[in-house]
């Protein structure tokens, strides 16, 4: 649970210009952005959890969603249509059973005195409540943008109001370039919470990676000091 004094969970649309002070969040301090889906939370545990119950199958054959999706003995994924459907269902109806990434809530509180905490997430305006629930569930008082697309545009947009260092985490390389192109005095970290993925997961010389929450908490820290 949030602690007295500390921000609560916000949740905002994805904005051209979120506002730094509407979200609680002081420009003076460095600005941690960090995503949710295979960096705070075991995105693809849950997902394929909520699959099983509706019939389907998540396999761990590739480092993209809908073509692991496959119906029992089937050897084909399923079409894009079905896949799409289920996971708007997901985020509006299951996305709060997530379970937190291994090390990764005490990492953030670890943070927390050093930085101000930005939660960034791509996900479907239906997650609104259940994901700022869950960051409450799980003692994650930060504030909470629901954004869509690459993450540049937001990211640069965020930390042009901050006066001190800033840093961004995210399991995609294509949301890692497009803040290291638009915002890049930032630093950038790669993290793949599930380690089925791990092997999966595309990786860049651009972005260390960094699968660890206490390696990359250290990190993080060092990059904003």
């Amino acid at each position: 649970m949030a602690q007295p004094g500390q921000v609560p969970p916000i949740a905002a649309p994805s904005l051209e210009r979120p506002s730094l002070e509407k979200l609680g969040l002081s420009p003076e301090r460095p600005l941690v952005i960090v995503d949710v889906d295979e960096v705070l939370g075991l995105f693809m545990a849950g997902f394929g959890a909520f699959v099983a119950e509706c019939g389907y199958e998540l396999r761990f054959e590739r480092f993209a969603l809908f073509q692991n999706l496959y119906r029992p003995g089937a050897r084909e994924p399923v079409d894009i249509a079905v896949g799409r459907e289920l996971f708007n269902d997901f985020f509006a109806i299951g996305c709060g059973e997530l379970e937190p990434a291994p090390g990764a809530v005490e990492a953030l509180r670890r943070l927390k005195p050093h930085a101000e905490i930005l939660i960034l997430s791509n996900a479907p305006a239906s997650a609104e409540r259940l994901r700022g629930d869950w960051l409450k569930k799980h003692g994650l008082p930060h504030a909470l943008i629901l954004s869509s697309g690459p993450k540049g545009p937001i990211t640069a947009a965020l930390t042009a109001q901050s006066r001190g260092k800033s840093a961004f985490v995210d399991d995609l390389l294509p949301n890692l370039d497009s803040v290291a192109e638009h915002s890049p005095r930032t630093a950038t970290f790669q993290h793949v919470a599930d380690p089925r993925l791990r092997p999966l997961a595309p990786r860049s010389d651009k972005h260390p990676r960094i699968d660890d929450w206490r390696d990359l908490g250290e990190a993080i820290a060092a990059a904003i000091s």
